[in-house]
This record gives C-alpha cells, structure tokens and sequence, in this order.
C-alpha cells in the first residue's frame, strides 16, 4: 500500500469515527428544528408574524404617595426595679410574667427595727402633747416665758418629724408598681439581700406600644404629630394603624435624618416590644394620575419607554415617569387617557412591530 492510499484511509477511518460520535447531537437537532417548524413559540401566533401581548387601557387613578420605611416596637414605659434601702427581702409578692397594677406591692425587705423605732417615737407621743398643753395653760397666765412654752413646742414637732421621717424609711422597705404593666422575671429570692444596685426584676408597660422609625430630611416636614401610618410585623399578615406623637426637633448631623414616634394602643397585649415594624405612610394622594405597571416600561440609553397598541401594530413612546410604588409607576407626561399600553413581551417589542392582543387586564395602582 503506497503512502497516498495509506492517507486515504486514514481519512475515511477519522471521518467514520467522527460521524459516530456526532451523529445522535445532529439527529437532536435535526429533530428539535422540525419540532419548533411544526409547534409555534407560545408569544407567536400560528401564522408566525404576530407576537401574542397582553394590554390595558389606561384609566385615570388616585394614586397614593406611600414612605416606607423599617422602625421598631418600643414599650411605653419600662423600669428596672429597686429598693431605695438595703435589707434582706422578707416577701416576693409578685408571679412572674403577670399584670400588675400601679401602687400594687411587689416585694419587701426587713423592716422590723424600723417598725419598733416607730412605735418608740409615737409612744412619747402623747407625753410631748401633754407638755406643751401645760406649758401653754401657764403661758396664758403669765407663769412662763414664751421661749420655755416655744422650747416644748419645738420638741413636740421635732418628734412628729422623727416618726414621719420613721414612716417614710419604712415605705423604702417596700417596692411597689410604678405603673400598670407586665412584670418580667425576677432576679432575686426571698432571704436575699437587696440593695439599691440590686435589679429585682423589670416592668414593662406594652399597653400602647410606641412605634419608631426614621426620616430623611425629604420627608421631614410631612410628617408631624398626628399623622396616621400603617405598619406590620413579621409573621403577621394583619395591618395595624397608629398615629403619630412626637417628632425630634432636630436632624442628626452624622445621617441627615430624625426620629419621630407613633402611637398604638395594642390593647389585647398582642403584639411585644422589640419586634421590628414595617411602616408605611401616606403622604398624600395623587388624584386623576396616569399608572402604568412597572414591568411594562423599560429603560433605553437613558430614555424611559413604553408601547402602546395602534391599529395591529406597537408604537414606541418616551415617558417621564413620578411617584414609583412596589409594582406601579406614575407617567407625567407621554401617555392620555384611553390608551392601550402593552404590558408583556415588552423586551422583543419594536415600533412597527405586528401584535396581537389576546388578554385585557386591568390596571390598579397598588
């Protein structure tokens, strides 16, 4: 066999082998080729020049100008509680996690010197009273001066101070609700030894709830105390409403935003402090406005462009768009009143295009 017959088949042997190992991939094709010619995309019509599109015919709208923003659960009021003495606690008259009332007595510490230092003093009591109604009788009748009746007279009201001084040391012995609310987990034990550093445990007033979030300096001046606002919780589908109370009076210089705080009464106790809130606001509303869908408006070199819908054909249009929600956009200036705005295939679309409408939805700003 000379070389140039060698070559031939060698050839031939490169070329059967490649056909074997690419022949199942060009039968794939092959195939899917046929099945696209024999079964239309599902956007094409069955004569193959028009696209299938969805449309609305645009209606004014009132459009709601909605602040989003996160903000946090607050309790109304929350304390640590005290003693302001320092004794060993006697009593622990609270249950854990319950509802108190304010002026309700919670806990005690060792009062008994006190309360016998108290019935000493009012003991002398009604000698020292004695004294000065003796000394007052002969006061009349010129048989004393009056700085011996004023000296008894100062050591009766000295005394009445020692026991009020007595009483008030005795209410430092017991620790009670500032406020209505709920009480937390206690700290202490009866028989522990309690001082002012020492938290016995903590109340929380969760009825109402304050709500706290932040503004930008846009939107400072539209919110003010009174205004109302929708927010959420997490795993919670219901919307809650709360009004606004206070604002902060003036900016942070690091984040060019403040504070402000709404009001929610949270009655049932339902919801606890701590949980984040999403809040929504409404600033104000834009009546007789033109709303399209965000998906059917894109972005081109700069430009904001829609399609609308003119005897069988798309048409593109440039649009100045304003206030945008989660799933709308308002149109300035671009579209009227009454025109049919195409709202899918919005990407294949070109002016002059063929298309044909096979569902009409209607449009709802959110």
């Amino acid at each position: 066999m000379n070389k140039k017959t060698r070559a031939i088949v060698i050839a031939s042997i490169v070329v059967l082998i490649l056909g074997i190992i690419f022949y199942p991939r060009m039968k794939q094709l092959l195939t899917s080729t046929g099945d696209t010619s024999a079964e239309e995309s599902p956007m094409v019509r069955s004569s193959g020049s028009e696209l299938m599109v969805s449309a609305t015919v645009l209606k004014p709208q009132t459009l709601d100008n909605i602040f989003q923003i996160t903000g946090i659960l607050l309790p109304d009021e929350e304390v640590d509680l005290i003693f302001e003495t320092s004794g060993r606690i006697t009593q622990i008259y609270f249950q854990e996690g319950g509802n108190v009332k304010k002026g309700e007595l919670l806990a005690k510490v060792n009062d008994a010197p006190l309360q016998a230092e108290l019935l000493k003093l009012q003991a002398q009591l009604p000698l020292a009273e004695d004294r000065v109604y003796r000394q007052q009788t002969l006061l009349e009748k010129d048989a004393i001066s009056q700085e011996t009746y004023q000296a008894v007279t100062t050591q009766l009201e000295t005394l009445k101070a020692d026991i009020e001084l007595v009483k008030a040391r005795i209410l430092q012995t017991e620790l009670r609700a500032p406020f209505d609310g709920v009480i937390g987990l206690r700290q202490v034990s009866e028989g522990a030894y309690a001082s002012p550093q020492v938290v016995v445990s903590t109340l929380t007033k969760i009825s109402p709830l304050k709500i706290e979030f932040s503004l930008t300096q846009n939107f400072v001046n539209m919110i003010r105390p009174g205004t109302e606002i929708a927010f959420t919780v997490e795993n919670d589908l219901e919307v809650y409403n709360a009004t606004v109370y206070a604002v902060e009076s003036r900016l942070d210089v690091q984040t060019l935003s403040l504070f402000a705080r709404a009001r929610y009464a949270n009655t049932d106790q339902k919801i606890k402090p701590g949980q984040s809130a999403g809040v929504r606001i409404t600033l104000d509303q834009i009546e007789n406005a033109i709303v399209i869908p965000s998906i059917s408006s894109v972005k081109e070199m700069g430009r904001d462009i829609a399609y609308v819908y003119e005897n069988g054909f798309a048409r593109e249009v440039e649009i100045v768009t304003g206030t945008r929600t989660s799933s709308s956009v308002e149109v300035i200036s671009g579209l009227s009143i009454g025109d049919t705005l195409l709202t899918t295939g919005v990407m294949q679309l070109r002016t002059g295009m063929p298309v044909a409408i096979d569902r009409m939805i209607e449009n709802r700003a959110d």
